[in-house]
């Protein structure tokens, strides 16, 4: 049993500025939007050709605004895409007087270990309080415990195709922390995500949509980030013990809902993980298969892939 998800979606698929203020302050937190998955410095097309030998449709991306990172996307039958990026060139390839060392330097992804290393809720755009996501989520809590999201900043990137495309980034306050950022559309998302069927379905290994993430923390850490995380998705988890919950999170396509999984390490390998991964530490994705697609585990070069039927 999955749950059927009456949402009024009109908004997330329009510019910001055509969705009345009410929409956005009531707006769920909690819609998947897209996953990470980061590659050595100049390697999305050779990670796009390795997703492609996966199985999966690969769509060119383009650079980001500020030239330091491109991307390839997978984009599925639920309107979840995965984001294949690699900076666009090591550290040492910026002269130490060059303004863009500074900004590749100080990149929140510049130490990351390739891999799953973050993914995204569907933001609404805005950049004006009280609107603006981070006042939303923050106002769920205690002034006296501080805030869990930063203010906004704009972001964007050039499509191959020269399409200009403009966002907003709601990111959480700690440099190091379990949530989700959150990426809120100013132009139309579907110029962002291309969701038309030929770029959705069917994937040759038979993926239809996120299954889960599930995010691997220290026994220490479970209590505060099992927390955290239930102010930002704002509805009961589905199973809660003290090492592991479970909520259902929402995509914009879809009958089948996506979990988010919260839990401690059970062998070796998953505390060796904890240990030498940075936050949010993401173990592995699980993709909705078809009963006759592919079952198991595999790994790319750099993160674990699950079949989930």
């Amino acid at each position: 049993m999955f749950p059927r998800r009456q949402l009024n979606l009109t908004c997330y698929l329009r510019a910001p500025d055509l969705c009345s203020s009410r929409l956005r302050t009531t707006m769920t937190t909690k819609i998947l939007d897209h996953i990470v998955h980061l590659t050595p410095p100049g390697t999305v097309q050779e990670t796009a050709e390795q997703f492609r030998q996966l199985g999966f449709n690969v769509l060119d991306g383009g650079v980001h605004a500020g030239g330091l990172t491109a991307n390839s996307l997978v984009v599925l039958g639920d309107h979840v895409y995965l984001e294949l990026i690699s900076f666009t060139k090591p550290l040492e390839a910026y002269p130490p007087s060059d303004p863009s060392r500074k900004a590749r330097e100080s990149h929140k992804w510049a130490s990351r270990v390739p891999g799953w290393i973050d993914y995204a809720f569907l933001g609404n755009g805005s950049l004006t309080p009280p609107q603006r996501i981070s006042d939303i989520i923050n106002s769920r809590r205690d002034e006296s415990e501080g805030p869990l999201y930063l203010d906004e900043v704009p972001g964007g990137r050039t499509r191959p195709d020269g399409e200009v495309l403009k966002w907003v980034i709601t990111s959480p306050a700690k440099a190091k922390s379990i949530l989700p950022f959150f990426c809120g559309d100013v132009t139309d998302r579907r110029l962002r995500v291309p969701t038309q069927p030929d770029s959705t379905s069917p994937h040759p290994c038979g993926a239809r949509g996120i299954a889960h993430i599930r995010l691997l923390t220290s026994r220490s850490s479970f209590a505060a980030e099992y927390k955290e995380l239930s102010v930002v998705i704002e509805t009961p988890p589905i199973s809660h013990t003290p090492t592991e919950a479970k909520w259902y999170l929402s995509t914009l396509n879809g009958l089948r809902a996506p979990t988010i999984i919260l839990s401690t390490p059970v062998d070796q390998e998953q505390e060796n993980f904890v240990v030498n991964t940075s936050l949010p530490r993401i173990y592995e994705v699980g993709f909705w298969v078809g009963e006759d697609d592919k079952e198991g585990s595999i790994t790319t070069p750099f993160a674990k892939i699950v079949w989930v039927r």
